[in-house]
């Protein structure tokens, strides 16, 4: 993977986000409404000229399922937010394009409760807020030489506030600021694709706690932190194409973070690609370093007095340090591509969380050391009679970890010996379907997933295996409307994919959900 990427990656998407360019004075209304009341509604415009562009957009949800509850009953689970976001692009001349792209996000949850919390009035809450503004400068050299410097702010806030009949009463306000940027040169001949740069941030971060006893004793305390930190790091990587079948991919990331802990990462990016003449089958392989820095959370005066009460301390957080590898195989036949990948992350400082007492506070921590390793397999079609495509992936995997808590909440027990499954661990993962055009302007997708079950408490044993099929099929009138339904989990399979008793907490899976879209453009 790339060393211009800091964190051990999970996945990369590519997405092509609308900038106005696309667009004639152009508007885009979508309508939505499903059961539990569910709305998901956006209402877009966009224009250029030759040189400018814009593009903004307002949307707002609503629901009566808004998160995962601890049971299968759905109670005190409301949930609802807004937001908007611009785009706006300035080409002066065909060498430099200048962008700007800001964001706002505000939600609003109903902290879900089981029979026995709704009997006793729970009305726990979590506000969250999410502000960004980004600029990019894009100046081109030559036709293999550029340069792109993008600052950028972001402002986040997530707020958990207890109900008058919690006991304790708990208030978690965390509000953090961000300002930094990426400054990145990129150049490219008929051998080598080489990117260098450097990335920077500072953070800043207001947390305020609060516990109230609730039980007649009148106990009770608040504290507001103020943790800084910052981050500077450096990359350099080259995709050199040795020949026409043998590329060699290389990188070194450095790191300096400095906030609770001051720590230094020396991070290198390996990988090889081999293409088979004839065949086409291409063998790869990749053994890359990461670091991801620690959250700036940190307990202090009343609340490390609160912890200890009961029976937990805080440990300095250090850096997640992971060793990720892959190695795979990608078979075309026919135009169908076929993939077989090997993967395995050791992770020391594993990042993870827990509650304090009965607080409802949750603060980070680290174990010692885990290790994710498993097999994918992925199958994808090429077009079939003219219209459809299909796919399968399908995943093994096993999620351990080793050792005891190294940061963060930690009453010093015994790790257990020879390691245990983490929360999320499921053995069996398999998703399969078809998306294609039908007659008459309408089309339709079909998803069947399969899960083996998640980890059983703390294991080693496993949940019940459970499938779901998720459907979706729609018509096009005309060119400006669109109707479409969706339903997830068709077949209302009920599973509890979480019951942890320490760090994950319980959650049961969503169960059918459907909803009908309508879009409609106009010009204005």
């Amino acid at each position: 993977y790339a060393a211009e990427y800091g964190d051990r990656v999970y996945g990369v998407f590519n997405g092509a986000p609308n900038t106005g360019f696309e667009r004639d004075r152009q508007a885009e209304l979508i309508a939505s409404y499903g059961n539990y009341n569910q709305t998901d509604d956006l209402l877009s415009f966009g224009d250029h000229t030759s040189k400018f562009a814009y593009y903004f957009s307002l949307s707002g949800n609503n629901t009566d399922w808004g998160l995962e509850p601890p049971t299968s009953i759905n109670l005190h689970n409301q949930a609802h937010g807004g937001g908007g976001f611009t785009s706006l692009i300035y080409n002066p001349n065909p060498k430099d394009q200048i962008r700007f792209d800001a964001g706002l996000r505000l939600d609003y949850f109903q902290v879900p409760n089981d029979p026995g919390m709704q009997a006793a009035g729970i009305n726990d809450r979590e506000r969250e807020q999410d502000i960004f503004g980004t600029a990019t400068w894009a100046h081109t050299f030559s036709p293999g030489l550029m340069l792109i410097m993008s600052p950028f702010y972001h402002f986040n806030r997530a707020a958990y506030e207890g109900g008058p009949s919690d006991v304790p009463i708990a208030t978690d306000n965390r509000a953090s600021n961000y300002e930094g940027g990426q400054i990145t040169i990129a150049g490219i001949n008929t051998r080598n694709n080489a990117r260098a740069g450097v990335y920077a941030f500072a953070q800043q971060d207001n947390s305020f706690f609060s516990v109230v006893a609730n039980d007649g004793s009148g106990d009770q305390f608040h504290q507001t932190v103020y943790p800084k930190g910052s981050l500077v790091a450096g990359f350099f990587e080259d995709q050199f194409k040795a020949t026409s079948w043998l590329t060699f991919t290389g990188g070194l990331r450095l790191t300096h973070f400095s906030g609770g802990v001051t720590e230094n990462a020396v991070d290198p990016r390996l990988g090889v690609a081999i293409r088979i003449p004839k065949l086409n089958w291409v063998l790869r392989g990749a053994y890359s370093y990461y670091y991801q820095p620690p959250p700036l959370d940190t307990v202090a005066g009343p609340l490390l007095e609160y912890a200890a009460n009961q029976g937990v301390t805080f440990l300095p957080l250090q850096g997640e340090r992971d060793i990720q590898q892959e190695y795979g195989i990608t078979i075309p036949i026919r135009n169908w591509v076929s993939s077989i990948t090997y993967f395995r992350t050791g992770v020391k400082n594993f990042f993870d969380h827990d509650v304090i007492g009965n607080s409802n506070i949750f603060l980070p921590l680290t174990i010692d050391s885990a290790r994710i390793r498993g097999v994918e397999v992925t199958v994808r079609s090429p077009l079939l009679l003219s219209h459809y495509h299909t796919h399968l992936v399908y995943s093994h995997q096993q999620a351990q970890g080793f050792g005891g808590v190294t940061g963060g909440l930690t009453d010093f027990s015994p790790p257990p010996e020879g390691g245990f499954y983490l929360d999320h661990d499921q053995r069996n993962t398999l998703s399969a379907g078809f998306d294609g055009e039908l007659p008459w302007r309408s089309f339709a997708a079909v998803t069947i997933n399969y899960g083996s079950g998640f980890l059983n408490g703390d294991g080693p044993d496993h949940l019940p295996g459970y499938y779901t099929l998720d459907l979706s099929v729609g018509k096009s009138f005309g060119e400006n409307w669109m109707v479409r339904f969706s339903g997830t989990n068709i077949t209302n399979q009920r599973y509890q994919f979480d019951n942890s008793n320490t760090f994950g907490g319980s959650h049961w899976a969503d169960p059918f959900m459907c909803s009908v879209q309508v879009k409609f453009r106009f010009h204005f």
